[in-house]
């Protein structure tokens, strides 16, 4: 390619001056002098052309392609219905009329729901990262096949930085229907026991003016309604338990609607618990009755109310009434009015000494059965005739006294079951024979009538025995010298793990559940725990977001602990089920943004594409599942890129340059004799018409 530069040989300035001089100068020599100054001015002309030093450049140019970006977008939204079908389709006629047009290059850009993160279809991030390495010149432009609903698009083109066409064909179809759960508002803690509210609305599509709502929490249904579409509603769910308590709210669907994913919203509300309210009861002073205390207090979350027995009925020493600085025992109002705002009822050394009468345990009895929770810790007191076995209480404990009272040195072990039960698995010490830890000197015999003897003392005797009664717990301790431990007798034991887990599994801890089944989302992966003190707990039962039910089997881990890992094929709400428990693993964010609203609509990028030159349009035929696809000419000027059948692509004839070649005109002998030859010729001019007017 041939080309004429200039290199002037003074300062770009001192040349224009010149050469309005010389202008100047000629105008006035044909002024004065009539054509006979025309050789003279073409002197001077040719003396200001050679002060710019032209040249001819020849440039060896290698011509290169430009290249159209084709987006693809096989995000979830854009497989809904037959979205999918109209992609391949409209990817297939664009691919076949871009190899039609010579000089330009086909890139084919992929987005999937992986790219976004769980945060939508990331359209345009994928277009940028797809051209990163071509030069903005020679984009000729990007054709998106899409459902329109783009989650980055920018605000603006210049935002966009695409220096070329954007053309948007929309899969989809006209009238849509669809409906969703938009979430107002939504908390995220939550006290145990108490209501909190979430706000909602529910947005139809081309649907009915009601929706019948159902709340679910943890899978198990509390709460049905009925909501008017377009409208906020509060719908109160009460925290049952402390942890993560997953709330599902799930509106009824509608006919030929696109997706029922986006019908239900999930939250986790974690449920914190608020002061748990312990009774302690120590039926006498005993070096033990310190060793409860101080624990319970020691805990932060724990209100403790603790009575000791100094005083029983049948103590009769003389001393009057008015001179006793002792307080009465409220019987009535701890065990009567009272007992439900307890969390855990503990009896430390207790015997029954006729101070609560006997309808009081029955209430106590009650109180299990409805949810309570109950500890008994045990001494000789227990087998003897004043044995809370003997009254109201003896039908929910698991053991009953057999009389005796073994009073030897021996070291508590942990049991075949207590190996597997989470409130003594993996006790610091126990992982040794004999355990790392110190003798205790007494217990009391007994023989198990329910529950899990989860230690054991001498003989194989049941040590400490858990126990579920209906939707209580109880728990029976047949040893009061669990406080040598705390008292680094013969180097002591582990005395805070053990109380401290006795307790909140008494009061229903949800890590310290015995049969349990946790989920996990570990990035695209589902892991899933069982505790069980079973052997061989059945397999994982996972339902996906789709609806796609599968199988994981359990593989063995600690004792008492069973684990599944599996991939997740979809972001979504996952459902994990084993027997009677239920679980839940999200993975990606809790409600998808890719789904929330799924109603394609080529206006959405409209504006943007229209900013650039290109155009937005629906190509879906709504008579069969074919698509309609505009021609794609090129276009080397102009700035509109779109007409009513077409779309165009800016090609810029870009080309890679391999050598250049130089040839100076007015450089050489070439220069000199144009020069010369030209003042020669406006020197013979000029005699030539003065030889005539002097003849």
């Amino acid at each position: 390619m041939w080309s004429l530069t200039f290199a002037p040989l003074v300062p770009l300035p001192l040349l224009i001056g010149l050469a309005v001089l010389a202008a100047v100068a000629a105008g006035m020599a044909l002024v004065l002098a009539g054509r006979s100054a025309i050789l003279r001015a073409l002197a001077l002309a040719v003396l200001a052309v050679a002060l710019a030093d032209p040249s001819l450049v020849f440039e060896d140019r290698e011509p290169v392609k430009d290249v159209v970006a084709v987006v693809v977008d096989k995000s979830a939204s854009n497989r809904l219905a037959d979205r999918a079908q109209q992609t391949q389709a409209a990817q297939a006629e664009v691919e076949r009329q871009l190899r039609g047009i010579s000089g330009v290059e086909t890139r084919t850009i992929e987005v999937t729901d992986q790219q976004g993160a769980g945060d939508g279809t990331r359209l345009f991030e994928a277009l940028a990262s797809g051209l990163a390495d071509v030069p903005s010149e020679r984009v000729a432009g990007a054709i998106v096949l899409s459902d329109g609903l783009a989650h980055d698009a920018p605000a603006t083109a210049e935002a966009l930085g695409l220096r070329a066409p954007l053309h948007v064909l929309t899969t989809g179809r006209e009238r849509e229907i669809d409906r969703r759960i938009v979430l107002v508002d939504s908390p995220r803690f939550g006290i145990v026991g108490k209501e909190q509210n979430v706000r909602l609305r529910v947005v139809d599509k081309g649907g009915p003016g009601r929706a019948a709502i159902t709340v679910r929490r943890d899978g198990e249904i509390i709460a049905r309604r009925e909501a008017i579409t377009g409208e906020t509603i509060q719908v109160p769910v009460r925290i049952d338990r402390g942890g993560p308590n997953v709330i599902e709210i799930e509106a009824a669907p509608i006919a030929d609607e696109l997706t029922l994913a986006n019908n239900r919203a999930v939250i986790t509300i974690e449920g914190v618990r608020d002061k748990l309210r312990v009774l302690l009861v120590s039926g006498e002073p005993h070096p033990g009755e310190r060793t409860w205390r101080n624990l319970l207090k020691a805990d932060a979350n724990v209100d403790l109310v603790h009575f000791t027995i100094l005083r029983p009925p049948e103590k009769q020493d003389g001393t009057p009434i008015n001179e006793l600085s002792l307080i009465a025992f409220p019987t009535r109002e701890l065990f009567q009015v009272k007992i439900k705002d307890f969390d855990l009822i503990i009896f430390d050394r207790y015997a029954n000494q006729s101070i609560l009468p006997l309808v009081y345990f029955d209430n106590i009895v009650r109180y299990v059965r409805d949810g309570g929770a109950l500890l008994i810790a045990a001494g000789p007191e227990y087998s003897g005739a004043q044995s809370l076995a003997r009254t109201p209480l003896g039908q929910i404990l698991p053991a009953q006294p057999d009389g005796s009272v073994i009073d030897e040195a021996y070291r508590a072990r942990v049991s075949e079951p207590g190996k597997r039960h989470p409130v003594t698995r993996d006790l610091p010490g126990s992982e040794t024979e004999p355990p790392r830890w110190g003798e205790w000197l007494r217990m009391v015999g007994a023989r198990t009538r329910s529950g899990s003897a989860v230690m054991t003392g001498p003989g194989e005797r049941p040590l400490l025995l858990l126990a579920r009664e209906q939707k209580g717990r109880v728990a029976l301790f047949l040893s009061d010298h669990a406080w040598l431990w705390a008292r680094g007798f013969r180097d002591g034991g582990p005395h805070l793990d053990l109380l401290r887990r006795l307790g909140h599994w008494l009061m229903k801890e949800p890590d310290l559940e015995e049969e349990a089944l946790r989920a996990s989302a570990r990035g695209r992966n589902i892991e899933i725990e069982r505790q069980t003190l079973g052997d061989n707990p059945a397999p994982a039962i996972i339902t996906a977001p789709d609806g796609s039910v599968r199988t994981v089997p359990f593989e063995a881990g600690r004792p008492g602990l069973f684990v599944a890992r599996t991939a997740a094929s979809e972001f979504g709400l996952h459902k994990i089920t084993t027997e009677n428990l239920t679980a839940f693993a999200n993975i990606g964010p809790e409600n998808p943004r890719e789904l929330m609203e799924v109603v394609s609509d080529p206006a959405k990028l409209q504006a943007l594409a229209e900013a650039t030159g290109g155009s937005s349009r629906r190509i879906g035929q709504e008579n069969g599942s074919g698509v309609t696809i505009p021609r794609i000419v090129p276009v080397r000027s102009g700035r509109q890129f779109a007409g009513a059948d077409w779309i165009g692509l800016r090609i810029s004839d870009s080309g890679i340059v391999r050598g250049v070649s130089i040839s100076p005109l007015f450089v050489g002998l070439i220069g000199l004799a144009i020069l010369f030859g030209a003042l020669v010729a406006g020197w013979i001019g000029e005699s030539g018409r003065r030889f005539k007017r002097e003849a």
